[in-house]
């Protein structure tokens, strides 16, 4: 699904036109896509079905009307309720009548009685009132609708689902501000194109569910191609995940090297080890800390070991000699979870990327002397695919010239606080345009940024991003970061391409989330352990 700002698709819409897919036709189509989705709501085709359409005097009321004759055409019990809005002239209006449906007008009903008596009888009511291009504040003749109709819906027992037509009316589909009397939806059916404004607060809260009709655009039209921002869901992540054959053994999944912990941290390790594994690595090896090994290695059968230098519990700088030696097999390696943030690993970490290992390389020709910077790619292209995560990201930022130490294809994974550390920016700043920012960074480092958080963003060099459509309190627990960055060094380990293996991991990752609240039974209650084995769950759906 693409993720587009107002402009952005009025854009579209305006060369579609010129190009011959007319305005009507695009309506035509919304409003056809819109029954569909209202039809997928009734729970049998037996039952007297009653909807209540909200229709304003744009494309969304436009939109609304078209939805309503069909479904009139299909049995339901139809009424419009029409807002600004005449009747008379109206090609849309005169369709429905044809189908049977009942118009009512807004100018017609002073104090909504009509319009409290039909909500309290309907089974759907489709907001179609307001439209995307919304300046707030709202006119105060619109703001008495739109609170009639909440007082209505709040004075019912069992009120009516409530489907949005591209936005709840009230929404500001850029910014994600609302007007205080927004109607909140359940179902938010968006034409072509999920708004930037639906994945932001409060908006985000009262859009409910976020589905998307094709309108008939052309793929190849310039202006389309022209968004690179994405929305993610079940189609995409499924096209991404490899095919497991029924042939296969575990080296045709690939091993990921997880390292990780410290003495303070054990859990780190075991968390991202066993996030690998259940998103399907062959072979997951944890390099840690001895004490680290002894403490969870009864809790982890299934992982292999190798065992690091350390100072008092955490990874010291001489322990690249060790890792180096044994990496040969691993196909995807993450560095960072639970390692601390004291010097002798931030050493590490700098000892890996520049590759002073103590490991003897070839040396180089007469005549020829080596740049730094060619150093450090020979030094990087002996790592296999990287995932940096949690205090690894910390200590990178410490890192002189950290930005060119990185192989090509790394996929950094920071959380608000951990990416203020890695640009100098303050986290309020960060967070108030996530998706700008996770472009800007993936661009000037040239490398995959996942920006966690509510709607972690996934951000490629080449200016693509991927929106993750779920912001939870079940996933603000410590540990489920350790969870994430597993599931993607698993796909990485396993051939998924860097972009593609963070959306999908983080995607996944989002859905365990809501999956283990669910089976928990409060979003408080929910711990990194839980995600994790919700993991299954999700991946049982494909």
């Amino acid at each position: 699904m693409k993720l587009v700002t107002v402009s952005e698709m009025r854009l579209v819409e305006e060369q579609a036109n010129k190009d011959g897919f007319a305005y009507n036709t695009m309506m035509e189509n919304a409003g056809h896509g819109l029954a569909a989705e209202i039809e997928l709501l009734a729970h049998t085709e037996n039952e007297e079905r009653e909807i209540l359409g909200l229709v304003g005097p744009g494309n969304n009321g436009g939109d609304t009307l078209i939805a309503l004759s069909h479904l009139a055409a299909n049995g339901w019990k139809v009424r419009a309720y029409l807002v600004k809005r005449e009747a008379d002239g109206d090609r849309l209006v005169d369709r429905l009548k044809k189908e049977a449906g009942e118009i009512i007008l807004e100018k017609n009903d002073a104090d909504f009685d009509q319009l409290s008596a039909f909500v309290g009888t309907t089974d759907v009511v489709v907001d179609g009132l307001l439209g995307t291009g919304l300046s707030l504040p709202l006119r105060p003749e619109m703001t008495r609708v739109l609170e009639a109709v909440n007082h209505a819906i709040a004075e019912l027992s069992w009120p009516p689902y409530v489907v949005a037509v591209d936005c709840p009316s009230g929404i500001n589909c850029d910014t994600g501000e609302s007007a205080d009397d927004t109607i909140p939806a359940s179902l938010t059916v968006c034409m072509a194109a999920v708004k930037q404004g639906l994945l932001k607060f409060p908006a985000y809260d009262l859009a409910g569910e976020l589905r998307v009709v094709d309108i008939g655009i052309d793929e190849k039209l310039t202006s389309w191609e022209d968004i690179k921002n994405y929305v993610a869901d079940e189609e995409m992540v499924e096209d991404i995940l490899p095919i497991r054959p029924a042939d296969s053994h575990k080296g045709t999944f690939g091993t990921a090297l997880i390292v990780a912990g410290s003495i303070n941290y054990i859990g780190a390790p075991m968390l991202a080890g066993k996030a690998a594994y259940r998103v399907g690595a062959g072979l997951v090896q944890l390099a840690v800390p001895a004490p680290v090994q002894s403490a969870v290695a009864g809790h982890f059968p299934e992982a292999t070991w190798m065992l690091l230098p350390h100072a008092q519990g955490v990874i010291s700088e001489n322990a690249v000699s060790v890792l180096m030696k044994n990496i040969e097999k691993a196909t995807a390696i993450l560095v960072g979870p639970g390692f601390g943030t004291e010097d002798s690993t931030k050493a590490f970490v700098e000892n890996l990327l520049k590759g002073k290992s103590g490991v003897k390389k070839g040396t180089a020709r007469i005549g020829f002397t080596q740049t730094v910077a060619e150093e450090n790619q020979v030094a990087s292209s002996q790592l296999p695919p990287l995932v940096i995560d949690a205090d690894g990201l910390r200590l990178l930022a410490k890192i002189d010239n950290w930005v060119n130490l990185l192989p090509a294809e790394t996929i950094l994974t920071p959380h608000p606080g951990e990416m203020a550390a890695l640009t100098g920016k303050e986290k309020d700043s960060i967070q108030a345009d996530r998706l700008a920012v996770a472009l800007k960074y993936a661009s000037e480092w040239r490398q995959v940024v996942v920006l966690k958080g509510a709607f972690t963003v996934i951000a490629s060099p080449e200016g693509m991003a991927t929106l993750i459509p779920v912001a939870s309190p079940a996933l603000a627990r410590a540990g489920t970061g350790d969870v994430l960055a597993g599931m993607i060094t698993g796909l990485r380990a396993q051939g998924v391409p860097a972009y593609e293996a963070a959306v999908a991991g983080a995607w996944i990752h989002a859905q365990a989330g809501l999956y283990a609240a669910e089976k928990v039974g409060a979003e408080a209650s929910v711990m990194a352990g839980d995600v994790l084995e919700a993991i299954a769950d999700v991946l049982s759906g494909f």
